[in-house]
């Protein structure tokens, strides 16, 4: 693409006061980096930061995108769309909406702001031919996206990806996009609000995921919850209390939906930082357990009293454990696992998952990290039912197959189930692990992340990923005993870019971000405790960290 053609074109066409001034205050490093490329379009849809250009998330390519999709669907079709609390994610929405009405395709559209699940869960019961998501999940402000779904309620796959770019990048986003007015589709019923009865279902789902069977426990823990201004206070608060947790502390500052994030700059709740103000929260009203979820509500972060009255935050595998554990632990005792349990995992997610699911006689299922894939895997079994849960180590659960994604209400409410649970029995969720390590063998898993942006950035990372496969011999001292190459497509996954070495102790896992300009790297270190697993991972982490 000739960017300065494209960003003069931009400049002739444009009619939005904002783009514009945006585009006029541009510098040269800044329209470069705007209009190198078309923002890319995948399996996750598109992600970027807000602003003017074609390699940025605004209302032209959102229209764009939408009309490429639009044409993939086919006139007659029906699409279901939401949107979370990020900066123009309901202008972004309705722009889409009035793109597929205009185009003949029937649009559901949420009334209000809701956790991404609820489109996955709508798509299936509305029976529509896709369904779309504003919304860039857990990165920082300044990001937005767009998430497709299929008529499976799955992210789409690879080929549908693949046939939905073919289609736009046939359009120009000046000559080809037409639309309606968002107020016509309402009044010819061409765009739809979906009712409330669909938010009642999909919450009564959740519910139906209880394993108690009738045990006792205390629903008086005390929770405080933070959607950290995204969109899981009603879902969330509102799935708890009908199930009669009712001692819930909202952190105020975070209740209400804000795009700009003022006290979370990365609203993720992997990060500690993220999790600092409902940290405060707990020691003011010495809360037992903390809840956080992110901006479109598919991942929760944990945070458990320690005896001592510390707080100790939980990983996404450490959390992942127990409710496998958990779930399993109680399906055999009231005799309710299916005829087939299976449980489904990323290969970057903590191996000693699979022991536990060995232990209870549960099968597991390897996917590429994604939850997609995940969801894929439900959507192919003969019968559902054996599906009892999946989860990646980047605090995503699923403990159904009622949607073909990870669900942060599900996840919250399993998660304060499960506490309330082994607190009725007077253990911790620390000492309920320590009890599993001390079973099984200590696991330690970490990752880390590397920042790579821009066109420059996207050369290096692919310099480094061909690096990285010209072998390695030992990494940080530890041999490597076994190579696996994804982009050839292993095991009968789909390709993909992916490295992952075994190692004596454990294994390392080097991937870019599909969302985010990232190089990943994933260590897995089994030893004797978590002194010498951290010794181990130290070592490799020094080692990779001379590629980077």
């Amino acid at each position: 693409m000739d960017y300065r053609k494209e960003y003069e074109r931009w400049l002739a066409e444009v009619g939005d006061r904002e783009l514009l001034d945006e585009l006029k205050s541009m510098t040269d490093a800044d329209i470069e980096d705007a209009f190198y490329r078309h923002l890319a379009f995948g399996t996750g849809g598109l992600r970027g930061t807000l602003g003017a250009g074609t390699n940025r998330m605004n209302t032209l390519v959102v229209a764009r995108a939408s009309l490429g999709l639009a044409h993939y669907i086919g006139t007659g079709g029906s699409v279901v769309i939401g949107y979370d609390s990020r900066l123009k994610s309901d202008v972004f929405a309705r722009t889409a909406a009035c793109v597929f009405a205009a185009c003949g395709v029937k649009v559901h559209i949420w009334p209000e702001l809701l956790p991404v699940p609820t489109v996955s869960y709508a798509v299936r019961r509305l029976g529509a031919s896709a369904g779309v998501m504003i919304t860039a999940s857990h990165n920082p402000a300044q990001y937005n996206g767009y998430k497709v779904y299929g008529p499976d309620g799955c992210q789409i796959t690879t080929e549908a990806a693949a046939a939905i770019l073919a289609e736009i990048n046939r359009l120009d986003l000046f000559r080809d996009v037409r639309l309606i007015s968002f107020e016509k589709g309402l009044s010819d019923g061409s765009i739809s609000y979906i009712d409330e009865s669909v938010l009642t279902a999909f919450l009564g789902e959740i519910k139906n995921q209880s394993v108690l069977y009738g045990d006792e426990i205390d629903r008086s823990v005390a929770i405080v919850y933070t959607p950290l201004n995204g969109t899981g206070l009603k879902p969330v608060t509102r799935a708890l209390s009908e199930a009669g947790f009712g001692n819930i502390t909202v952190v105020e500052e975070q209740r209400d939906p804000d795009g700009h994030f003022p006290t979370c700059p990365y609203p993720n709740p992997e990060i500690r930082e993220a999790m600092e103000m409902g940290l405060q929260y707990c020691r003011r009203v010495n809360a037992d357990l903390l809840l956080a979820t992110d901006p479109d509500c598919d991942r929760c972060g944990i945070a458990v009293r320690a005896p001592d009255g510390s707080y100790q935050l939980l990983s996404g595998n450490e959390v992942g454990l127990l409710l496998l554990d958990y779930i399993c632990a109680q399906r055999t005792k009231h005799g309710k696992m299916p005829a087939h349990p299976t449980f489904v995992k990323t290969i970057v997610t903590m191996d000693l998952a699979e022991k536990i699911a060995d232990h209870y006689g549960v099968k597991t299922v390897n996917v590429l990290t994604g939850f997609k894939f995940i969801g894929e895997v439900i959507g192919r079994m003969t019968d559902e039912r054996d599906y009892i849960c999946g989860f990646e180590e980047s605090y995503g659960y699923l403990t159904g197959s009622y949607v073909r994604d990870k669900d942060g209400v599900n996840a919250a409410f399993m998660i304060a189930e499960m506490f309330a649970f082994y607190k009725t029995r007077g253990v911790s969720l620390p000492e309920k692990l320590s009890e599993l390590y001390a079973w099984y063998g200590y696991c330690l898993n970490t990752l880390r992340s590397h920042t790579f942006p821009g066109s420059a950035g996207m050369q290096k990372m692919g310099e480094i990923m061909a690096d990285f496969r010209r072998g390695l011999e030992s990494v940080g001292g530890v041999k490597v005993t076994r190579t696996e190459d994804y982009s050839v497509g292993l095991n009968g996954l789909p390709k993909s870019d992916v490295l992952k070495f075994y190692l004596d102790t454990g294994s390392v896992v080097v991937r870019p971000s599909g969302t985010e300009p990232k190089l990943k790297t994933y260590i897995s270190v089994t030893a004797e405790d978590r002194q010498r697993a951290e010794k181990i991972e130290r070592r490799i982490a020094a080692d990779l960290e001379r590629r980077f």
